[in-house]
């Protein structure tokens, strides 16, 4: 007898998340970050594991409430990693063979990211520093400054999602010496210091920035940046990189000759492809090197199981012969390995998985941190990389749960042609103990970006309405990434437009597909600009039977001006401003066409989104109130752009309450 049960919102409290895989330089050991809900629910832990890749004993390594990011020293006598404490995070260090961790730094602001030297002898780290100088400022404890103070501003990027207002600090790099323990700072100026790399023989460092022009103060208006070469000292600085460029990554080759980019050359705007570069460690013409593959190198996979992943790559093989970088490509993130001069690049390890992060060994052997769609994340270790069809060794468990407590459902996969001939690829999910001639509702999820892809990851979202008696249907209509250049670029300028036939039409091909879909109890939602798409296509069509719209857009007018991205994204994505195109973003504003909507409409929101402020549900809540419409609006606070996959853990089990709630009362 199946004593499973379906998948609920507060498993969210029993997952386990696995990341950062790290093989100590010998590669015998591994270490690995484990993360989860703290005991109160309230936010999140994660600590350091210590995985023997021989005798696969996983055991805890470190004991804080919020350590993270490993890094092996190069010899691998020591480990440092980021722990955070009392609201803090610096860098410290433990041996190898385990005991007592002590603190490494002890910087202002903390410490976001580290690497080591070549020699092991230091460590090149990020922290923010104030930009006014201190003996600038007025420090003096008086009764005037514990009153509350303006917030002056005087730059377009004033905000970010993730950062809230502009604090008025900017991100450098600080040299640390592991005798003194004192910390120089090696990078200054008006500007972020993004990526960054220490060249194998310790003579330079080089980064990704936007330096502004001499005598400003910023550089807010472009979204080119560049790569910069300086000795460990921050002197001798030199730009490396040709104009036209957004840079994301970059790391050394093993013999320090070139430098590996992963970079976008804007031919498409903000749709263009992440290619593979190549660039002479002393600056030049870079060399694309995935030129004849149509693919995204990056990770660009849709999930609500990570939030800002920091994915792996590029990296370079040991012998320098090849690099390997994870691509997005038609549903799946996988790992390809592409040769340097001339060679016959590939993809290697299986398909339909999504590999966020992996590492090689000294033997050529890769670990990998792995999900797939029955899976949040585990480590693998393939020990024939080459070989598509080899099965790995699985190296941890995280999450037994699942398989041993709770029927998942396993997604089907389509492909169909749209009207005007381009092959598109989704998926339905069926909920367990489907009757042959009974119909059951269907819901359509439909994903944000919109350059960014639905695939073969875990969705406890889906899960959740899959549980409920809800066949869930996804796709990646044109705009997404894994399916070439053309394909990303076909939204822009059309919002609503082809995309919007896309979603209808692939209802309408589920209709003729699968007979347990009943067309009289259809629901759809998204997130972003899955919550436009929500938005605008309840003001076309009334096939829907209820909606849910999540962290939205509904007024390109307004969001232009109050998105931390707003007057750079409406820019390209609609193709006009506020004052000179204002019938054009109206055209496109789903707020335009609220005076057709009749389907119960649910209205999901976190008070602090800065990347679709809550004045864009706002605004469509009173309008749908106001023609007395079916409608309700959850506030979520202290919530940004992220709650769905990174935010309070409550909140984020509410919100998934919310959603099949609306379901469950209007379908």
């Amino acid at each position: 007898m199946n004593n499973l049960r379906g998948m609920t919102s507060e498993d969210l409290f029993q997952i386990t998340w696995v990341n950062d895989p790290t093989p100590s330089p010998q590669g015998r050991q591994l270490v690995y970050v484990s993360r989860k809900t703290n005991d109160g629910r309230d936010g999140y832990s994660s600590h350091l594991r210590l995985l023997d890749l021989v005798s696969h004993q996983d055991r805890p390594f470190t004991s804080g409430e919020k350590d993270h990011s490993p890094v092996w020293s190069p010899d691998g006598s020591q480990l440092a990693f980021l722990r955070e404490q009392d609201g803090k995070t610096q860098v410290w260090l433990i041996a190898s063979d385990g005991g007592e961790a002590r603190i490494a730094s002890h910087l202002k602001h903390g410490v976001s990211s580290m690497i080591w030297s070549p020699d092991g002898q230091a460590l090149l780290v990020k922290s923010s520093v104030d930009e006014q100088a201190e003996d600038d400022k007025d420090t003096q404890d008086s009764a005037e400054n514990k009153l509350p103070q303006e917030h002056i501003v005087d730059r377009i990027r004033m905000k970010s999602d993730q950062g809230g207002l502009w604090n008025g600090r900017r991100n450098h790099l600080f040299y640390i010496s592991l005798e003194g323990g004192e910390a120089t700072q090696v990078t200054s100026g008006h500007y972020d210091v993004g990526e960054y790399a220490w060249s194998p023989d310790g003579s330079s460092i080089a980064w990704i920035t936007q330096m502004p022009e001499e005598g400003q103060d910023h550089n807010d208006y472009s979204l080119t940046n560049h790569v910069y070469r300086a000795k460990p000292d921050g002197t001798t600085l030199e730009q490396l990189t040709p104009e036209g460029y957004s840079f994301y990554r970059l790391t050394y080759a093993p013999d320090g000759q070139s430098i590996a980019l992963l970079a976008s050359d804007r031919s498409y705007h903000n749709a263009t492809l992440i290619k593979l570069y190549s660039l002479p460690h002393t600056g030049g013409e870079l060399e694309c090197l995935n030129s004849d593959w149509d693919v995204q190198c990056s990770h660009s996979l849709v999930g609500d199981m990570r939030s800002h992943l920091n994915p792996t790559g590029p990296v370079f093989s040991r012998d320098g012969s090849s690099i390997l970088c994870l691509v997005t490509i038609e549903g799946s993130v996988r790992i390809a390995k592409f040769a340097r001069d001339g060679g016959e690049s590939r993809y290697i390890l299986p398909t339909e998985r999504e590999f966020y992060q992996f590492a090689e060994l000294a033997n050529g052997q890769i670990v990998a941190a792995v999900a797939d769609v029955l899976n949040p994340g585990d480590l693998f270790l393939y020990r024939e990389p080459d070989d598509i069809e080899a099965q790995p060794v699985q190296l941890t468990h995280s999450n037994p749960q699942l398989t041993e407590q709770i029927q998942l459902s396993s997604p089907e996969t389509f492909w169909f042609d749209s009207s005007d001939g381009l092959r598109l690829q989704g998926w339905i999910m069926k909920p367990q103990g489907v009757v042959d001639g009974v119909k059951i509702p269907t819901i359509l999820e439909i994903h944000g970006g919109p350059h960014m892809m639905y695939g073969f990851t875990f969705m406890h979202e889906f899960q959740i309405l899959a549980a409920q008696g809800y066949a869930v249907m996804y796709l990646n209509p044109r705009g997404g990434l894994g399916y070439g250049q053309q394909f990303v670029n076909a939204c822009r300028g059309d919002y609503g437009g082809g995309d919007y036939r896309d979603l209808m039409e692939a209802v309408d091909y589920a209709l003729g597909q699968y007979d347990f879909i009943d067309e009289t109890r259809l629901g759809v939602t998204g997130g972003s600009y899955g919550g436009f798409m929500t938005n605008w296509i309840v003001g076309h069509t009334d096939r829907f039977k209820a909606a849910v719209t999540q962290r939205s857009i509904s007024n390109w007018l307004s969001f232009y001006g109050v998105s931390d991205i707003g007057y750079f994204f409406t820019e390209d994505q609609i193709g006009g401003n506020a004052w000179d195109d204002t019938e054009k973003l109206w055209k496109h504003s789903p707020l335009a066409y609220v005076g057709n909507v009749t389907t119960p409409l649910l209205i999901l929101h976190g008070e602090q989104d800065l990347r679709c402020p809550i004045e864009q549900a706002e605004q469509l809540y009173i309008a749908l109130k106001r023609r007395r419409q079916t409608t309700r609006l959850v506030r979520f606070p202290g919530a940004n752009h992220e709650l769905s996959r990174g935010g309070h853990p409550h909140l984020r089990v509410r919100r998934l309450e919310h959603i099949a709630g609306w379901f469950n009362e209007h379908l």
